[in-house]
Parts: structure tokens; sequence; C-alpha cells
């Protein structure tokens, strides 16, 4: 028996009705926080956790920060500053390490330490 694309879906996003009152709530904000959130969303959907409960918890988050600045009228800069990238990446990590992403890191720092261990022993 094979993988539904139902079973699919849950695993990516988690459960269907979270993520449907999820981009509910975007749809709602001001043209620019939508905008920003839509980035940020996408950045997060291919470099965060690959657990969808992990992944909804951070964009319901996300939604409640925009709607929040919305509500106080901070402008989208305010809140993710010069670095969009750097943004994304510290707003992340506040949930822990856990994406692809991460772990490649960590492995790549690895192999260089141990690189750098190896050539001091020689």
């Amino acid at each position: 028996m094979g993988i539904s694309i139902t079973d699919i879906t849950t695993k990516l996003i988690g459960d269907k009705k979270r993520w449907r009152q999820y981009k509910a709530r975007t749809a709602a904000l001001p043209t620019s926080q939508r905008t920003a959130v839509a980035g940020i969303e996408r950045y997060i959907m291919y470099t965060g956790p690959s657990d969808g409960d992990q992944l909804m918890r951070m964009l319901d988050d996300l939604a409640d920060l925009f709607e929040q600045t919305a509500a106080d009228g901070t402008s989208v800069r305010t809140v993710v500053g010069d670095d969009p990238i750097a943004f994304a990446e510290e707003f992340k990590a506040n949930y822990g390490l856990g994406s692809w992403l991460s772990k490649e890191q960590q492995r790549l720092v690895a192999a260089i330490d141990e690189a750098e261990t190896e050539a001091g022993a020689s």
C-alpha cells in the first residue's frame, strides 16, 4: 500500500485545518506584511524543519509577529532589519536545530574541525 497525498501533505504541513487557518490569518494582513510573510514562509519551507508540527508552530508565531506589527503600525523593515536572511535564520534558531540545512551546517563545521585536527597531527 502506497502513501496517500493526504499523508504526504500532513507530514509536510501538519494538520490541514491549522494550515488553512494560518493562510487565512496571513491573507488578512496588510499588503506589505503579507508580502514579507510570504517571502519568509517560502524561505522557512525550504530551509526549515521537516516536521509539520514544528513548521506550523514557527509559521503560527510568524503570523502572530506580523499581526502585532501591523496592529502597531510597525514597518516591515523595522521588524526584519537590513538583512532578511539574518532575520529568517535568527527566527528559525529560536526553535532549535532540526532542519536538514542545520544538520548539514553542523556536519560542515565538524568536517573542517576534523581537517584542522588532522593537519595539526601531520
